[in-house]
């Protein structure tokens, strides 16, 4: 049998993971979409996301994300990404990452990156990828954000980069503060910071829920009388009878329903999982369409694939442009 070498083990750091991701939104979401179907048509592996959680430190974690793409991706990998909401009050990013990806054929790990923009850029361009899809065009009347951190703002980009026709924002956050300071990175005159929460969801068409909520905490069902499409990217915002009410959508049903998102909180009642239409790769295949006479609810557990998805575009791009920084000698005994 012929010999097999290692491949070189880059490492990509942050500052040059975001000097591409923010020069290629559009690609970016063009590269999640395409993850959404080759998932779907079966070639990936994905278990489940293992959780760690610390005694005494409830709201902490650090989730691994091991997972493998085929397709045009051929790409094995693993994200081992922390939540630490504690780390906003001592001048840190409450989440960080890092991504390691591996060559299927020999299980070595190629690639080594910062992986805090992968992941929100992969989330941001999975929302908006379902919102174009859900409403069937680039046009919102109104946005509305409940929660304007980070990843409330990646969204926000996305939105502009993908030349979305927004006609006015509504923002909620429990620290105002936030909520104007996000206020004064959004164009055009109609943008309102509400006092309630109820004021971001009020004549939108579109309503980003991005929260650090553990529990929901959303349970008027007036919230959706108007018929809305919800990204509910932080999973643990809406009360049961809002998603029971709603038309479900996912990236994977199987994924969703654990560690007591609203959908697992809303299957342990019901007993069943028909509330949920179907997956995001289901409307982009035209499999399942929207139904207009409720709120679309588009609640993304998000799937490691993404990563790996984004993560292979990147290590591609930092390599041709000559900025990657190799690991001599990393694997120090490589023969037999």
């Amino acid at each position: 049998m012929p010999e097999l070498a290692p491949p070189e083990l880059i490492v990509i750091t942050g500052s040059d993971a975001r000097k591409h991701l923010e020069a290629a939104r559009p690609e970016c979401a063009d590269v999640v979409r395409r993850a959404y179907l080759t998932h779907a048509a079966g070639d990936s592996a994905l278990p489940h996301s293992s959780f760690l959680r610390f005694p005494a430190r409830e709201r902490d974690r650090i989730i691994a994300l091991p997972g493998y793409l085929g397709g045009e991706f051929d790409v094995a990998g693993i994200k081992w990404i922390a939540s630490v909401p504690g780390n906003t009050g001592h001048g840190l990013p409450r989440a960080s990452a890092v991504l390691l990806l591996n060559d299927p054929a020999t299980g070595f790990a190629y690639a080594c990156m910062e992986s805090s923009l992968i992941s929100a850029t992969r989330t941001a361009g999975s929302a908006v990828l379902a919102a174009e899809a859900l409403t069937g065009g680039r046009t919102a009347r109104r946005i509305g954000f409940v929660g304007t951190g980070l990843i409330a703002d990646h969204v926000r980009r996305f939105f502009a980069d993908l030349s979305w026709e927004v006609g006015g924002y509504r923002l909620f956050d429990t620290d105002p503060a936030a909520a104007h300071r996000f206020a004064g990175r959004l164009t055009g005159a109609d943008v309102v910071v509400a006092d309630d929460v109820s004021g971001a969801f009020e004549d939108c068409d579109v309503v980003v829920l991005a929260t650090v909520a553990g529990t929901p905490h959303l349970h008027d069902p007036a919230l959706l009388a108007h018929r809305p499409v919800v990204l509910h990217l932080s999973l643990r915002d809406l009360g049961e009878d809002l998603v029971l009410g709603a038309q479900n959508f996912t990236d994977d049903i199987d994924h969703v329903m654990r560690e007591r998102t609203s959908l697992h909180l809303a299957e342990q009642r019901v007993g069943h999982r028909g509330f949920v239409a179907g997956t995001l790769a289901d409307v982009l295949t035209g499999t399942v369409s929207r139904d207009p006479g409720r709120a679309a609810v588009f609640s993304p557990f998000g799937l490691g694939v993404l990563d790996l998805a984004v993560g292979s575009w990147l290590a591609e791009r930092v390599r041709a442009a000559g900025t990657a920084l190799p690991v001599a000698d990393f694997y120090a005994e490589v023969g037999r």
